[in-house]
């Protein structure tokens, strides 16, 4: 949820076996109720050489429902080795049985008593028994030598499941760090309206809101609280004002709807278990967004332990699944979401893309056509299905599918640029330049300094020379606000190129590879470039290597004749001349729409 230190079990399985072994055991599915388990349907050999081997390959191959078995088969012919004791229970861990991992935990901790992420998992699984005074007891074993906002927060719900308030609120105060400011007072709320305390909580709920309006998780607690305590007009506003941060989002618009009808919100945390699942699930979130996936993978198997019904923790999971190219873990996870949750269609479309993923681009684009036939006005469904569309350059489907989307849009009207973005994209590769700069326009009406329309925008002008006093300066700016987009830097050196500034072409075309070294169009445009200013050994590198890296099929006999034959002496700047279709001048057919980055 917001920036922290990683609690100290997070040190220590990052240390478990460096840095590299740790990022390879990363989870396998999960499709369960309370514990997400997941059976093992892998066929173990006698030999604890070869199991011990398979567990390493499994994990490094990211599959933890894998590396699980075979480390515990491992363990079975060594059932002392803590080290192997520690690999299966992380392994285990991370894939969701919770169960096995508890049973190693509770044998790593007697090998290993200052296991920091052992205790953790053991005194999370006394808190969802309500054996509270037992999970302080690993809360502070985690945390000898320095407590961390981990152990301090569930040490803090684990006195409130002891009805010592008192004690669980001067627990959190302890946290002065400002980088937890926000943390600590959201949670002293959650903790005082648990105990009854609602002259606190609208204290510490107003602070926290106060310093934090951007986060989902936190509007959404203290609308619902003040939506319990007699101040429903602060509630909707609250959720108003978030909207115009991040327009129809599924939650805030039921709970608009909620409201508007009459009806008084639950809260978000209604028990201890719920209030520690909250600890780990903000630890979590926090943790993926950090790009610290496996920390992100525990915390929310340990969130999902304590309250399974957390859809955003389901959600969450799910997106780190993806991150990792689990896949089908991934879908598994979408799936867990209930019919009913506002979170269903998100995860729904969710599935639709993973598909896409997967290579199943004929059952990804059914399942998204069935959504859309479902929930034929909803303009996430509908964009989903245009871009999978526009991916498989069916350009007149997706222009139809996002125009679609644009008439049955609920969103500000702000909200649609990308809409109208990825519409251009469709009409610009259809070879439809008017409606297509028509809508580049609008979206940069709409958001004036959005770096993807500034750069797609600009780079089409320059090609094609046109409005090169307007396409430049787009391009520069597009660059100011993504320096470190390899996509955008090679759209500035192409444009220096097009207009026969070859030395500031280079410069900016050697940039672009460092960010971008594996896209053959940057590679050929740096190739172009490096011809020009004589650099013609140079070049052929170029060319060669882009060859190598699988251009599209349109774009390698230009590559190959490149190669052969070099480029002619007779080019002119974008500026004298536009540029004809089917000169060797013409960029890649596939250069305008990588430009596009995520949406191309």
């Amino acid at each position: 949820m917001l920036s922290h230190r990683l609690a100290s079990p997070a040190i220590i399985f990052l240390a478990w076996l460096g840095l590299a072994a740790t990022a390879a055991l990363l989870p396998a599915a999960a499709k369960a109720h309370e514990s997400l388990v997941v059976t093992a349907p892998f066929e173990v050999g006698d030999s604890p050489e070869g199991n011990y081997l398979a567990a390493v390959v499994a994990g490094s191959e990211r599959d933890t429902l894998a590396a699980a078995t075979f480390f515990r088969e491992a363990l079975r012919f060594d059932p002392r080795n803590k080290d192997l004791l520690e690999r299966a229970f992380v392994a285990t861990l991370s894939n969701g049985d919770m169960p096995a991992a508890f049973g190693l935990a509770e044998r790593l901790a007697v090998y290993d008593p200052d296991n920091g992420l052992a205790h953790l998992a053991l005194g999370v699984r006394a808190i969802k028994d309500r054996e509270f005074a037992a999970a302080r007891g690993h809360f502070a074993r985690g945390a000898e030598d320095q407590p961390d906002l981990t152990s301090t927060l569930l040490t803090a719900w684990a006195y409130a499941g002891s009805r010592e308030f008192k004690r669980a609120l001067e627990s959190v105060d302890v946290l002065q760090d400002e980088n937890f400011e926000v943390f600590r007072d959201y949670h002293k709320a959650l903790i005082a309206e648990l105990s009854g305390n609602v002259s606190d909580a609208t204290t510490w709920f107003d602070a926290a809101y106060a310093l934090d309006k951007n986060t989902l998780r936190l509007v959404d607690a203290y609308a619902r609280f003040k939506s319990r305590h007699g101040d429903r007009d602060e509630a909707i506003r609250a959720y108003e004002a978030f909207d115009d941060i991040l327009p129809d989002h599924p939650i805030v618009r039921a709970a608009l709807a909620d409201l508007r009808d009459g009806k008084i919100l639950p809260p978000l945390v209604g028990n201890v278990q719920q209030g520690a699942a909250e600890v780990l699930y903000g630890l979590g979130a926090a943790g993926g967004r950090q790009g610290d996936d496996l920390a992100g993978l525990l915390y929310l198997r340990l969130s999902l332990y304590l309250d399974p019904q957390n859809s955003l923790a389901v959600l969450t999971l799910g997106d780190l699944y993806e991150r990792i190219k689990q896949y089908d873990q991934a879908i598994d996870v979408y799936q867990m979401v209930p019919d009913s949750d506002p979170l269903n269609l998100t995860a729904q479309i969710e599935v639709g893309q993973v598909l896409e993923n997967l290579g199943r681009s004929d059952d990804a684009t059914k399942y998204l056509q069935k959504l859309v036939d479902e929930h034929p006005n909803d303009d996430e469904a509908l964009s989903a299905l245009g871009n999978l569309q526009r991916a498989h350059e069916h350009y007149a489907e997706a222009v139809a599918t996002y125009t679609r989307a644009l008439e049955h849009s609920s969103k500000p009207e702000k909200a649609n640029w990308s809409l109208y973005y990825f519409r251009g994209i469709a009409y610009e590769r259809e070879k439809n330049w008017p409606p297509a700069e028509a809508d580049f326009k609008h979206a940069l009406d709409l958001f004036p300094d959005q770096p993807l329309v500034l750069n797609y925008l600009g780079y089409s002008w320059v090609d094609k020379g046109l409005n090169l006093d307007q396409a430049f300066p787009m391009l520069q700016r597009a660059v100011e606000l993504r320096p470190t987009d390899g996509y955008i830097v090679d759209s500035l050196g192409w444009a220096d190129y097009k207009l026969g500034h070859y030395d500031e072409a280079v410069k900016e075309l050697e940039r672009a590879i460092d960010l971008k070294p594996a896209d053959p169009v940057i590679n050929e445009h740096l190739g172009d470039a490096y011809w020009r200013v004589g650099r013609k050994l140079e070049a052929h590198f170029q060319w060669n290597h882009a060859r190598d890296l699988g251009p599209e099929p349109e774009d390698l006999p230009r590559i190959l004749d490149k190669i052969a034959h070099g480029l002619s002496d007779d080019a002119k700047p974008a500026a004298a001349t536009e540029t004809k279709p089917g000169t060797e001048e013409k960029p890649a057919a596939a250069d305008v729409e990588h430009k596009a980055q995520n949406g191309g």
